[in-house]
């Protein structure tokens, strides 16, 4: 059997996920059991990621350190800020603001290395710009939650800390001990992964809905709307700043991509194991959101490309 296409992934995942989560919505008794299963599929996303890793993706980072520099620097300093400022700009109620703000201290998702390849983007940097979030993620995450979020509400950084290390760094590692040991004996395997990931991710949107189905009812738009101009900040920053700063178009693109989709389904995760199922809410929109708005920035990047090529055989000609 074929592997699956990374570039199919990116088009259907986007629409499985949000047939699952109509389902949860209008049934949702079929996926609440499923509750205790978020942690674990969580971690066979991450291990899934390492399977795609080599040393040599985190080694291009001492390369590379001015852009990588700036994309965590976006990731972990903007994006957060802006979670704050637009629960406070909208209302949202303290359960819902800690999560959009947990969404937005969370590293980049696995998805934007797939996305980046559909938007003619720097699929290397952005393989490195995903592992040293992610690392940087298991001190940042927590800590940034705790500086942002109410005060009255408790965040246990120490504890996080360690869930974080263990749902992400041992599976990450151990995936990437297990892809070295394989080689090349199954080259297949990011195709498999992809697909694997995109199902675990989808399910754990689906559970989400579930839980928090009579809350969608009151809460759904305002909190998607908030989602939205999360994702976009996001998108057009990570764009901007890499414009400005290298004046390259491919990594512009990679950087948007890097900084707009975050690793949902970690803040997801958190919010469930920390706080309230009313937390997790913003994950599961943006897990569905930022892969629909992922995958229409990179076609219109894709149109570009084409019509660029298409005027310079033109010019030639």
């Amino acid at each position: 059997m074929n592997a699956p296409s990374p570039a199919r992934i990116a088009i259907v995942f986007p629409l499985l996920a949000g047939a699952l989560a109509l389902v949860a919505y209008a049934a949702p008794w079929l996926f609440v059991p499923g509750k205790p299963a978020i942690v674990p599929l969580l971690v066979v996303i991450m291990f899934g990621m390492g399977l795609t890793l080599m040393p040599t993706d985190f080694s291009r980072a001492i390369a590379r350190w001015p852009v990588v520099l700036l994309g965590l620097v976006l990731q972990f300093g903007l994006m957060p800020f802006a979670a704050w400022a637009i629960a406070h700009v909208l209302g949202l109620d303290a359960p819902l603001a800690l999560g959009l703000i947990l969404v937005g201290s969370v590293a980049g998702g696995t998805a934007s290395n797939v996305i980046c390849f559909l938007a003619g983007g720097d699929v290397a940097l952005s393989i490195t710009l995903t592992s040293i979030a992610t690392l940087v993620s298991v001190v940042a995450t927590p800590v940034l939650t705790w500086l942002y979020a109410d005060s009255q509400l408790a965040v246990p950084v120490a504890s996080m800390l360690f869930s974080i290390a263990g749902i992400v760094i041992v599976p990450v590692v151990a995936g990437m001990a297990l892809n070295l040991w394989i080689g090349n004996r199954w080259p297949a395997r990011e195709g498999w992964c992809a697909l694997g990931s995109s199902i675990a991710i989808a399910v754990v949107i689906a559970i989400i809905v579930a839980l928090n189905a009579d809350a969608i009812a009151t809460m759904g738009a305002v909190v998607l709307a908030a989602v939205v101009m999360h994702n976009l900040i996001g998108l057009g920053a990570g764009y901007g700043a890499a414009r400005l700063v290298t004046g390259d178009r491919r990594i512009a693109r990679t950087l948007a991509i890097e900084v707009g989709m975050q690793n949902s389904g970690l803040a997801v995760a958190l919010a469930q194991q920390y706080f309230s199922a009313a937390a997790a809410l913003p994950g599961a929109l943006f897990s569905v959101w930022h892969n629909v708005s992922g995958a229409l920035f990179a076609a219109a990047c894709a149109r570009t490309t084409a019509a660029a090529s298409a005027q310079s055989l033109h010019h030639e000609v």
